[in-house]
């Protein structure tokens, strides 16, 4: 059985899995399509507030993705959910944000305003590339004065094809800093309502979750109890993944969406074997040999994660850790 034949519904992050802001990844629209012809359910949950549902599934659709609405779910219709259980229907809500953020605020039946003389009852923040001092201030204005402080989410960065650019996370540093103090409530990834909303939407009993960065896609499928893929084509590379944590670590790592199809133990971590693919450890634990990257970042998380040095033996091994910029042990 493929890797995605055990799963019912594969949950997938946009930014940096299917696409780079608006230019597709390779292989991308056609691994989605092949999952759909093979009976399985597929659902998109996303950080970015700078679009809403329907346009993102516009945007999905005209990239060769057929997605309707109700499969997107977006951290900025999250946390308008939220603000519309907490707040009386018509509170003002400053808008530090997309003007999609804004019809969202709109939609939950609340008013979008964008000064502080406004009285905001609460402060919600979510990425723009358009975001600047002048709304940022009337924002750190409102939540001293009390107002309710939703961030959408807290990514640092976003991928983009020229590399990692500013994310909502270092938007919400900016009022961070100001204010000395943290947001009320971040809503979307690492937070898991997107992911267990996903499932419960087409009761899937075993949902697979697709993301390209640990500290949001996989530690949040982790805090919801589901197994996830990394896939090394966005943000998170092999450094991160040998450093992280528990809570960020993946069932799976592959180099695309094309590990989807294949064998499920071909993908998985870490590995208990001490030689996989052309490569090896040696007693020392020290990478030898040469053949697939993925193989090797493999079988090094499980040496890595039990705390043991990561070292190279071959002129391979030693290339290699050099591009992924892990420091090899002596």
């Amino acid at each position: 059985m493929s890797l995605a034949g055990d799963y019912d519904l594969v949950v997938f992050d946009l930014d940096g899995v299917v696409y780079l802001i608006d230019e597709p990844i390779p292989g991308a629209a056609e691994a989605i399509g092949r999952l759909r012809a093979d009976g399985t359910r597929v659902a998109y949950a996303t950080n970015n507030a700078s679009r809403r549902a329907p346009d993102v599934a516009g945007l999905l659709t005209g990239m060769g993705v057929p997605a309707a609405p109700d499969e997107v779910l977006t951290s900025a219709g999250a946390a308008c959910a939220v603000l519309a259980d907490r707040l009386p229907a018509g509170a003002p809500v400053l808008v530090v944000g997309a003007e999609a953020l804004r019809t969202d605020v709109r939609d939950a039946g609340l008013k979008p305003v964008e000064a502080f003389e406004d009285d905001p009852a609460a402060v919600v923040q979510g990425y723009s590339p358009d975001v600047g001092w002048r709304i940022l201030a009337e924002a750190a204005l409102a939540v001293r004065a009390g107002a309710l402080w939703v961030a959408t989410n807290t990514d640092r960065t976003l991928p983009s094809p020229r590399g990692p650019l500013p994310g909502n996370g270092s938007l919400v540093s900016v009022l961070r800093t100001a204010l000395d103090r943290e947001p009320d409530l971040v809503v979307g990834k690492p937070q898991p309502g997107l992911f267990r909303t996903a499932a419960s939407r087409v009761q899937s009993s075993r949902p697979l979750t697709v993301g390209d960065r640990l500290d949001t896609d996989i530690e949040g499928a982790v805090a919801a109890g589901m197994d996830s893929l990394l896939v090394l084509t966005g943000v998170s590379g092999p450094a991160e993944l040998l450093a992280a944590p528990p809570e960020r670590r993946p069932t799976y790592v592959t180099a695309d969406l094309s590990g989807l199809f294949g064998d499920a133990e071909a993908a998985r971590i870490p590995v208990r074997a001490t030689e996989i693919g052309g490569w090896r450890l040696d007693g020392d634990g020290r990478l030898n040999g040469a053949g697939d990257p993925v193989d090797a970042l493999r079988l090094l998380c499980g040496s890595a994660w039990r705390g043991e040095p990561v070292g190279a033996a071959s002129a391979g091994a030693r290339e290699l850790l050099d591009r992924w910029g892990v420091s090899r042990a002596a």
